[in-house]
């Protein structure tokens, strides 16, 4: 099961790192035209946050808060939001890598994570499609995409 969960949350901040291949600044501050939505950096921010207040709940044995270590006047630098995932991503493996598998409480935190990095892929697919941003190769092979990258 642990290897499980670190092997999909791998592969989510691969899919990660080859979304934000594409995105440049101005993506990174686009919000969806005519919807409610955040920007893609706001996006961004709301995963690096989960993770890093998932693990900290699962550590502490109850919910923390949300936090995020991403501060806002980055959230349109691709570096610093590329840098900063790839820490969480980091930081999410070395919790999870520890779990007992009859730890319950930390599972079921793991399995929210995993669940809410696929939803914020299913959104950033959306931004995607509204940009006519080429869509990495990997989105489309796991997400059986159109597979015209723009």
């Amino acid at each position: 099961m642990i290897s499980l969960l670190r092997a999909r949350l791998s592969q989510a901040q691969r899919l990660y790192d080859d979304f934000l291949s594409e995105m440049t600044p101005q993506l990174l501050a686009s919000r969806l035209r005519d919807l409610p939505s955040n920007t893609i950096g706001q996006q961004l921010w709301c995963v690096i946050g989960a993770r890093e207040s998932f693990a900290a709940a699962a550590r502490a044995g109850a919910w923390q808060g949300f936090d995020c270590s991403l501060q806002h006047e980055h959230l349109s630098d691709a570096a610093a939001v590329r840098d900063t995932l790839s820490r969480s991503a980091f930081d999410v493996d070395s919790w999870v890598s520890g779990l007992d598998v009859s730890d319950e409480d930390s599972l079921r935190y793991a399995l929210a994570l995993l669940e809410h990095e696929a939803m914020h892929h299913g959104q950033l697919l959306r931004y995607l499609y509204a940009f006519d941003v080429p869509r990495p190769q990997s989105w489309q092979e796991l997400y059986a995409l159109d597979g015209h990258g723009g």
